[in-house]
């Protein structure tokens, strides 16, 4: 494997790219997004080990939609099954995606806690959700906890960003995938930033025909119906796009993309 270095440009292909594939499979794609997030978060209700054990396969969720997408980029229609892609590789391939999840639950753990610390004393919502919610939305804090948690997430999303495909494609240790990861990541920072600035740009023209259409139809009331549904299908196809910058970064010791 060879760090492939892409122009700053390559960012705004692969959104177009993502984009493009999620059209051809929208159903497919978007129901198994769903699935990906119901999964994990029906497995973080779980009491005391639910959350670290969410937390631990996403990863290896991350590396079914990215198998989903490079079915959906070769003309075939991804199956439910391909979410688990990651443990249907061998014993040693399955057991190194774990370690990637525990990894990967550790860090995020790390940060929230992190965060939290930096913060301050953070208020919790009430238990019923409703008489001083409001107090505790508005609190500084946690308002503070929020924008740590975003500055801290960073690092760790740019250590995870092609860890799975690394160990599930081409047998990387999981800890030299973070390595190699996060240097392909460095190498490739002005296209990955075009790439984030890309969909940001999706999300708000999505954001601003939303509220364009709302006035027209029916005020807040729609809003409120239509957000979710948008929302949860720009995520998947963002997710859907992940694929095509793990491609495009590295190649194979042949000059080929590794996947």
């Amino acid at each position: 494997m060879k760090l492939h270095r892409v122009p700053a440009r390559t960012g705004l292909l692969w959104v177009r790219l993502g984009l493009r594939t999620f059209a051809r499979q929208p159903l497919a794609m978007g129901g198994l997004f769903f699935l990906f997030i119901l999964g994990v978060s029906a497995l973080a209700m779980v009491p005391v080990l639910g959350a670290p054990l969410a937390l631990s396969l996403v990863p290896a969720a991350t590396l079914g939609l990215m198998a989903a997408t490079k079915e959906a980029d070769r003309g075939r229609f991804p199956m439910p099954a391909v979410l688990a892609t990651a443990f249907r590789a061998g014993r040693e391939r399955v057991h190194a995606m774990l370690l990637l999840g525990g990894l990967y639950a550790l860090g995020s753990i790390a940060v929230m806690a992190l965060s939290a610390l930096l913060a301050g004393d953070v208020p919790k919502l009430p238990a019923d959700g409703t008489e001083g919610a409001e107090a505790v939305l508005d609190n500084p804090a946690l308002l503070r906890h929020l924008a740590w948690q975003a500055v801290l997430y960073i690092p760790l999303g740019l250590l995870f960003w092609h860890a799975p495909a690394l160990v599930h494609w081409h047998g990387v240790h999981p800890v030299k995938s973070l390595f190699f990861s996060l240097v392909a990541c460095w190498a490739n920072m002005g296209a990955l930033l075009v790439f984030m600035l890309g969909w940001a740009g999706v999300f708000f023209a999505a954001s601003l025909v939303l509220v364009l259409l709302s006035s027209l139809l029916g005020g807040a009331g729609t809003l409120q119906v239509l957000l979710f549904p948008v929302a949860s299908l720009l995520s998947a196809a963002f997710f859907t796009s992940l694929y095509f910058t793990f491609r495009d970064s590295f190649l194979t010791d042949e000059g080929t993309p590794p996947a």
